[in-house]
C-alpha cells in the first residue's frame, strides 16, 4: 500500500464486491502488518470475522478481533472504545487496524451517524503511526455510501488499484450530515432547569420504564439523562427540554438546549487518568446503542436510542 509512506495516518477505503476481493484486500494487508511487527485489530461484522478467521489461519491468534456489530453497534463509541484504545495501547509503534462500521443492514437513521464516524476517524488520528482500513461492500452498499467513501477516505482502493480521491473532503461530510432530526411521534415533553435535573431524570426513567425497559438499560437512560441534563445546565443555557418515546423496538430519549457543540469531537475522545470532566457525552456514547446529534446557532438536539 504505497499511500503508507506518504505521511503517518493512513485511512484508505477498501471497495469489495465478493468474498474473494474482500480476502484479497484484507489478508495481506493483515499478514504484512504482522510480518513487520506491527499490532493488529480487525473490527468488522460478524460473518466477515468468521471468513478472516478462516483465511487466515494459524496468524488469526495473534490478531485482536472484534465483531463491529456489537462493539460499534453506535458508531460514536467506534473512536475511543475500538481504534483509539487499541492504538493508544500500543503507543510505541506502528499499528494496523480494519474497521468496518457500514455493512448492508444499517438502517437510514444510523447511517449519518456511520459517515460522520469515518469522516471523523480522520482528525482523531491526524500525525499518529496508525493504518485504518475501511472495507465497504461495493456489490450491495447504496451508490451514496459509495461516494460519501470518497469524500470520507484519502485512497481508495478498488479492483485492486490504489487511488487518491480527488473528493476527499471531511469537514464537508460532518457539516452536511449535522441535519435537524425528524420529527418524532407526539410524546410528552418536560422542561428542566438546575432545580429540576431530578424531576428530568424521574420523568425519563418512568417513561422508559413504560416502553418496556427494565433493569440494567433503566439505569442506563438515568445515567444518560443525568449527563445530557447536566451539561445543558451548565453549558447549554442552563435549561432544556426531555421527550422520550419509543421506536420499534428501541426506547428514543432526546433532549434539547440553547448551547453549541462547537467540537465534532466532542465525546469522542477516550478520557484520560487525570482529566477534570468532560466525560458525560463519552458516557452517553458508551451507553447508548445509537446516538444522533443536530448542533447550531439555535441550539443542540441529542437524541439516543436505547435497545429493550
Amino acid at each position: 500500500m504505497t499511500a503508507q509512506t506518504a505521511e503517518p495516518f493512513v485511512h484508505p477505503a477498501l471497495f469489495y464486491r465478493g468474498e474473494k476481493e474482500y480476502l484479497h484486500g484484507t489478508v495481506p494487508f493483515i499478514q504484512d502488518g504482522l510480518r513487520a511487527g506491527e499490532p493488529v485489530a480487525v473490527a468488522v461484522p460478524g460473518p466477515n470475522l468468521a471468513i478472516l478467521k478462516t483465511a487466515l489461519g494459524d496468524d488469526a491468534a495473534d490478531v485482536r478481533f472484534l465483531d463491529m456489530t456489537e462493539a460499534g453497534r453506535n458508531p460514536g463509541r467506534i473512536i475511543p472504545k475500538v481504534l483509539r484504545a487499541f492504538a493508544d495501547a500500543h503507543r510505541d509503534t506502528r499499528v494496523r487496524i480494519i474497521g468496518e462500521p457500514i455493512w448492508v443492514g444499517r438502517s437510514s437513521v444510523e447511517y449519518p451517524a456511520c459517515v460522520q464516524h469515518e469522516a471523523l476517524i480522520n482528525p482523531a488520528f491526524e500525525g499518529r503511526e496508525v493504518t485504518i482500513l475501511c472495507p465497504y461492500d461495493a456489490a450491495r452498499l447504496d451508490e451514496q455510501v459509495l461516494a460519501d467513501a470518497y469524500a470520507t477516505h484519502p485512497v481508495v482502493i478498488s479492483g485492486g488499484q490504489e487511488r487518491r480521491s480527488t473528493a476527499y473532503a471531511p469537514a464537508r461530510v460532518v457539516a452536511h450530515y449535522n441535519q435537524p432530526l425528524a420529527q418524532a411521534a407526539a410524546s410528552e415533553e418536560l422542561g428542566y432547569d438546575a432545580d429540576r435535573l431530578p424531576s428530568a431524570r424521574h420523568f425519563a426513567v418512568e417513561r422508559a420504564a413504560e416502553l418496556g425497559l427494565s433493569g440494567i438499560r433503566l439505569e442506563d437512560v438515568a445515567l444518560i439523562v443525568a449527563e445530557l441534563t447536566t451539561n445543558s445546565v451548565v453549558h447549554g443555557g442552563g435549561s432544556g427540554t426531555i421527550r422520550v418515546w419509543s421506536d420499534a423496538d428501541q426506547v428514543v430519549l432526546e433532549v434539547r438546549d440553547h448551547g453549541y457543540l462547537s467540537d465534532p469531537l466532542a465525546g469522542r475522545r477516550p478520557a484520560t487518568r487525570d482529566q477534570q470532566g468532560g466525560r458525560g457525552l463519552l458516557l452517553v456514547h458508551y451507553l447508548s446503542d445509537l446516538v444522533r446529534i443536530h448542533t447550531g446557532p439555535d441550539g443542540t438536539a441529542i437524541r439516543c436510542y436505547i435497545s429493550r
